[in-house]
């Protein structure tokens, strides 16, 4: 499941529909719904996106790059498709060390928000079944998920990672999330393959 929710690094659908093509997902749904009505974040406004900050400064607080309730939705919505399915379990790539600040990537987050969904769903009431929420990558370092995933085969040259990517997708470089991509690929010691296609390695 991806979602168009206003955001301007819509390039991001684009890869994960590429990705979900690759390995043969059966249905990737990719859901609609506009934050921009609300703002609040550099990714959904005209707001500028912060660049060239230092790895403390990236630490150090909350972002204009937070959407407010942005898991909180995402996580709704994969709730009732999972309610739908009969699905147990639901996986979410929210990391917590590595980040930019996001309330919404913490385990007490995702720990809070699983004992609500067990209060909110009708099999779980019932009886029938408890859903719980995966979140497998929350406390790995980017270079510990990028190390994993290239022993996985992932072809990280069809990601994209980056807030404010320009006309083509092409990464800037200078945004939070290409700082802690290009910190991930150089803990790991592995070339960003995006980069290299790019001609930019």
């Amino acid at each position: 499941m991806s979602f168009r929710y206003g955001q301007r690094h819509i390039v991001e659908v684009e890869k994960a529909r590429e990705v979900a093509r690759r390995f043969g997902i059966a249905r990737h749904v990719v859901v609609d719904v506009d934050l921009r009505a609300f703002g609040g974040s550099a990714l959904t406004s005209d707001a500028a996106v912060p660049k060239g900050r230092s790895g403390a400064e990236i630490s150090d607080g909350i972002p204009i790059t937070y959407v407010p309730a942005r898991n909180t939705v995402f996580l709704s919505f994969a709730l009732a498709w999972a309610e739908v399915l009969g699905s147990d379990d639901i996986f979410v790539g929210v990391n917590a060390l590595d980040y930019s600040g996001y309330p919404d990537c913490r385990p007490a987050y995702i720990e809070a928000y699983e004992r609500m969904a067990n209060l909110a769903t009708k099999a779980a009431v019932e009886g029938k079944r408890n859903l719980t929420i995966h979140a497998p990558l929350i406390d790995w370092t980017k270079a510990d998920i990028i190390r994993a995933g290239t022993a996985l085969g992932v072809d990280y040259s069809i990601t994209s990672s980056c807030y404010d990517p320009g006309p083509n997708g092409e990464p800037c470089g200078g945004c939070d999330a290409c700082v802690l991509r290009a910190k991930g690929f150089g803990e790991a010691g592995i070339a960003d393959p995006l980069l290299a296609r790019l001609g930019r390695a």
